[in-house]
């Protein structure tokens, strides 16, 4: 009898360790790191490579995104400069620059933490292509950190668009991130981005994984 008390208590410990472990472990999700590029208007691809030019597909990115076969190079205001920066696609209806603290260092400027498209009042920069160049008074940004989501996904995750949310990374670094943005939309695929200086400073590469705090 005592040892079957014994078998029954150690069932009992086992599994309510094994639900404390599946409601710790959160929702996980795969890191894609964003080396700094730029979106065009229309406009701006035939300024910088000539009247009538279209950018060219190099490989697909999710959400009918692409990145470009073509590159340009940026200049801060004290005319230092970073080359080969890729180009996405599809053109925007607005212009818009994305560097890592690191690259705004290189480049000599002050560049404010924003979410995509939100370049009101944001740093100036220069960009250089093979056909012309071209000036924008605002446009560069350091990218908030954000996960792009389905509404499925969105739904298991337990958040909706626009939450902003913390998450682990379960490494020797043991890096936490607050601040996250949930972006939610079919036509993305679920993945947390962070840029490169975050990805280095967390030991994080490209398809590792994350968990998001509740």
């Amino acid at each position: 009898m005592e040892a079957n008390n014994i078998e029954l208590i150690t069932r009992m410990v086992m599994e309510a360790l094994e639900q404390n472990q599946s409601r710790d472990t959160g929702f996980v999700v795969p890191i894609g790191v964003s080396a700094r590029h730029i979106h065009l208007t229309q406009e701006h691809v035939e300024a910088l490579f000539g009247p009538g030019y279209h950018l060219t597909k190099k490989k697909d990115l999710m959400g009918g995104q692409f990145a470009a076969n073509e590159t340009v190079t940026i200049v801060g205001l004290k005319l230092r400069a970073i080359e080969n920066v890729r180009i996405l696609g599809p053109v925007r209806k607005a212009s818009q620059v994305e560097v890592s603290a690191t690259d705004a260092i290189k480049l000599g400027m002050k560049v404010p933490v924003r979410e995509s498209g939100d370049v009101k009042g944001s740093a100036a920069i220069a960009i250089v292509g093979p056909k012309g160049a071209l000036y924008l008074k605002e446009g560069c940004i350091v990218a908030m950190r954000h996960i792009h989501m389905s509404p499925k996904d969105a739904e298991a995750a337990g958040v909706k668009d626009g939450d902003i949310v913390s998450v682990k990374a379960d490494n020797e670094r043991g890096t936490i991130f607050n601040h996250v943005k949930i972006r939610v939309d079919e036509s993305f695929t679920l993945e947390m981005h962070i840029d490169t200086d975050e990805a280095n400073a967390a030991q994080i590469s490209q398809g590792q994984t994350v968990t998001i705090i509740k």
